[in-house]
């Protein structure tokens, strides 16, 4: 959508580059900014994204979502093979950078702007003139670097403390600090509210001092991409509505389980499995 175009206001915000995942059965669209956008949208809220993209991915499955999308000769491009071991991810391209200066005026008092970077296409501290109600940040994209091969490893968050002190909530994964539980205990020293991802086995919420785990249904996995994302937006949405960090996490681990039973963006929440997560009890 170009610039020029009046915004309307939204709910949720999600900046960050889309991602154009390599997979066995060909390419699709990835990455957290399509996963959330979609997730909120299913959950109701009207969503706006801001993003970087070349030519060579499609973004047809956004076209009923307001998008920005900055100008880029080719867009972020992931490999991911999995193995025994775990995934290997190898990074083939990246878009351009994201300013964040081209987020529409409109846009920049949505209730909930999320951050999502997936290869440090952004900065993680929001400059003046943003005033979310949450700012939810996933910052795997701070935590990655890569070699001459696009070999993609973890790595410091770098000016993180910022960033931390900032956010309303941080969702994180296991696999984004290599379970680095001193790391993990560190960084919910210094944020509200930190949920580390667990896959299969749920959800660890650190809140006011207090460590909770959630853990997830069984589940028929069949694709766990973008479960993360699903997690994360879930979670912002429930949180804001409730302000209930343990309702949100409970209500986030629900929706991913159902996520990985589908292969990518069909693994986006459909409306029977948000109402039923609505009344599901874990204990």
């Amino acid at each position: 959508m170009p610039d020029n175009i009046p915004f309307e206001p939204v709910d949720y915000l999600v900046i960050g580059h889309v991602a154009n995942d390599l997979t066995p059965n060909g390419a699709r669209l990835g990455g957290t900014v399509a996963y959330s956008a979609l997730t909120a949208q299913a959950l109701g809220l009207s969503v706006g994204i801001v993003t970087s993209a070349g030519s060579d991915v499609s973004l047809d499955p956004l076209k009923n979502i307001p998008l920005v999308s900055i100008e880029s000769d080719t867009s972020t491009t992931y490999e991911n093979i999995y193995t025994e071991q775990g995934r290997v991810q190898h990074l083939r391209s990246q878009a351009t950078r994201i300013d964040i200066n081209r987020v529409p005026e409109p846009w920049r008092n949505a209730s909930i702007i999320h951050i999502a970077p997936i290869a440090n296409e952004i900065d993680s501290v929001l400059p003046e003139g943003f005033a979310p109600t949450l700012l939810g940040l996933t910052p795997q994209g701070w935590m990655r670097q890569w070699d001459s091969d696009g070999l993609v490893s973890t790595c410091e968050w770098a000016d993180s403390e910022s960033a931390l002190s900032q956010a309303n909530a941080i969702v994180i994964s296991r696999e984004d600090v290599n379970d680095d539980d001193v790391l993990i205990e560190h960084m919910a020293g210094q944020t509200k509210i930190l949920v580390v991802t667990e896959g299969a086995a749920g959800a660890v919420l650190y809140w006011n001092g207090d460590r909770r785990r959630f853990p997830a249904p069984a589940a028929k996995e069949v694709d766990a991409t973008g479960a993360g994302d699903i997690f994360a937006t879930a979670f912002f949405t429930r949180f804001l509505s409730t302000r209930d960090p343990w309702e949100a996490t409970r209500f986030a681990t629900l929706l991913a389980s159902h996520s990985v039973e589908r292969a990518g963006l069909d693994g986006i929440p459909i409306l029977r499995e948000i109402e039923e997560s609505k009344m599901v009890v874990i204990t």
